[in-house]
């Protein structure tokens, strides 16, 4: 058997397909799919193959655009170009088409996975694609420059300034000159406070020393959270108020009803549905991260009738109390999977909300709900992070 050619490095001249999920589009040449990042649909390219594993695709970079779209734009950051910065995907369409190409792909993802038809549009946040993103994690370089990895790689791109992160919250960290290798996280609070923490990693463990701040502030739901400034919170500032909003509004639990909140967090949609159920209801909070649970017990002692589990929710659920009126689950990236959806469907809710940051995920989840009866009803999709691929949507099943 002759031993395949790689094409890597190897130019080649492309027309552009239509967008796929992760932040590229689809070409073909000589029977192989490429994955092409920096281009739009119908434009003519040549791609440098960036990537070749072999097999029927490969990845490549648009480096010169010969018949642009009509929502090319110049990118905003001078380092959102091929061979820079991985951080973000989208940077040379313009902000409306972005939408419409994240809108494309919910729908594939949708209709491939999850055999849905269905029309989706992606909204817009206040705030516009810029100066959004309120928490970032930088990598040092081998000068102790902090910058960010280049896409599907471990070469860190030093910059000088990050558009799409909210204004001063890196001031004082790209001065700085950082230990080669350590990871910055650096989160900015409702209160403008910016907390700063250094993480290095050596022979596999983890030492995390702080910089600066700790216990951030955040204000949604008609609360003010306080919180591990580098645990989980929405990204987006407008983020947490948008959903939780839509959460209640789809959950709609019962007075004196049961709720699960899942992946719950510190417990800002726990918040929303103990808020429903009033002191009669029972809300139970399940969160695998101890110090989430800790700050969620803290922030929600007011509301006794929610009570917090701690532990994976596959594990935890199983033993929930049965039947439940509403679910409510925000899972990672990777989704619920068939385990949760089973537990979830035992405890036999009218009404699950499903907060999604991955379309792939939530179609086959989706795929797994429909094998117990319950139908997408309700869909909305946002636009929680404008420039890169990502887009969060919310799902109501019943």
């Amino acid at each position: 058997m002759t031993e395949a050619v790689s094409w890597l490095g190897r130019e080649l001249e492309l027309e552009v397909g239509a967008v796929a999920h992760g932040g590229h589009c689809v070409s073909r040449v000589d029977g192989r799919v490429v994955f092409v990042r920096h281009a739009l649909p119908g434009e003519r390219v040549t791609a440098t193959v960036t990537e070749d594993k072999g097999g029927s695709f490969c990845r490549a970079d648009a480096v010169t655009v010969h018949e642009a779209s009509s929502g090319r734009v110049e990118p905003p950051c001078p380092v959102a170009v091929p061979g820079g910065c991985g951080g973000c995907d989208w940077q040379h369409a313009d902000p409306a088409l972005q939408r419409e190409l994240k809108a494309a792909v919910v729908e594939e993802q949708l209709h491939r996975l999850a055999g849905i038809e269905r029309k989706v549009l992606v909204e817009e946040l206040p705030g516009g694609p810029l100066g959004w993103r309120t928490r970032v994690r930088l990598v040092a370089g081998r000068d102790g420059r902090a910058g960010l990895r280049e896409h599907r790689s471990h070469r860190v791109v030093p910059i000088d300034d990050c558009p799409i992160t909210v204004r001063g919250a890196l001031d004082g960290v790209l001065s700085e000159t950082w230990r080669p290798g350590s990871e910055i996280e650096v989160t900015r609070d409702a209160d403008s406070e910016v907390h700063v923490r250094e993480q290095n990693t050596w022979r596999g463990r983890t030492r995390s020393h702080r910089i600066s701040g700790g216990e951030a502030v955040q204000r949604a739901a008609g609360r003010e959270w306080r919180l591990d400034a580098h645990g989980f919170w929405q990204v987006h500032p407008e983020a947490a108020e948008t959903f939780a909003a839509l959460v209640g509004e789809w959950a709609d639990a019962p007075r004196d009803g049961v709720a699960w909140d899942l992946y719950a967090g510190v417990g800002l949609f726990a918040s929303v549905l103990a808020e429903q159920v009033g002191p009669g209801g029972r809300v139970r909070a399940i969160e695998s991260g101890r110090r989430a649970v800790a700050d969620g017990e803290a922030n929600l002692a007011d509301l006794p009738q929610v009570k917090w589990s701690s532990g994976r929710v596959e594990h935890v659920v199983a033993r929930a109390e049965k039947p439940v009126d509403v679910v409510v689950l925000d899972p990672p990236r990777k989704g619920a999977g068939r385990e949760v959806v089973d537990a979830i469907a035992a405890g036999e809710p009218d009404r699950i909300v499903y907060v999604a940051c991955d379309p792939a995920a939530l179609a086959r989840d989706l795929a797994f709900f429909a094998g117990h009866g319950y139908g997408l009803t309700e869909l909305r999709a946002f636009d929680a992070f404008p420039m890169t691929h990502h887009v969060e949507c919310v799902a109501l099943l019943q």
